[in-house]
């Protein structure tokens, strides 16, 4: 298979029932992206296809073959963190780091997500636009749900988000 993963192009053989968490894992050596439930329930192993957030790990690697992947190590560029990675850490925004990496994916595609005007089960009018001047926290929680945090951090994480939307 050939793949697109943080800007470059890689090379890989798999089984057909291969998850892409599993690809990149195991075949790219990409370990920022976590393997936690493996059933599609924390959010752990999130991670961007052409700029939407899926869960790696009900992901067959198969499909994505001309697609652009982007994991937690290809947000970073030329040694200069993303805005929600300053802010996670200037925010204290985890504590074991097990769900770091998808809660910043989530975060970071979320954001464009409002960018694009997207509503949330959260937003109160949906016939009204939407635009990163309307996410209030409740839209945070909101839109972040499908991540989890064994360790609780999500006020923290609240804040980390809430901190990255207002620097952009």
């Amino acid at each position: 298979m050939n793949l697109t993963v943080n800007g470059q192009a890689r090379t890989i053989t798999v089984e057909p029932r291969t998850t892409l968490l599993d690809a990149l894992r195991e075949n790219l050596g990409l370990t920022g992206t976590k393997k936690a439930c493996d059933r599609g329930e924390c959010g752990a192993c999130t991670v961007h296809i052409d700029g939407r957030r899926v869960l790696s790990c009900m992901t067959l690697v198969a499909m994505q073959e001309g697609k652009n992947i982007t994991t937690i190590e290809g947000l970073e560029q030329n040694g200069i963190f993303h805005p929600l990675q300053s802010a996670f850490i200037e925010h204290d925004g985890f504590q074991c780091g097990f769900c770091t990496s998808g809660q910043i994916m989530s975060g970071v595609a979320m954001i464009e997500e409002v960018r694009a005007g997207w509503p949330s089960a959260a937003t109160t009018d949906l016939a009204a636009s939407f635009s990163l001047a309307n996410l209030s926290r409740e839209e945070i929680r909101e839109r972040m749900s499908g991540n989890l945090c064994r360790c609780a951090c999500y006020p923290n994480i609240v804040d980390a988000v809430a901190d990255a939307v207002a620097r952009s």
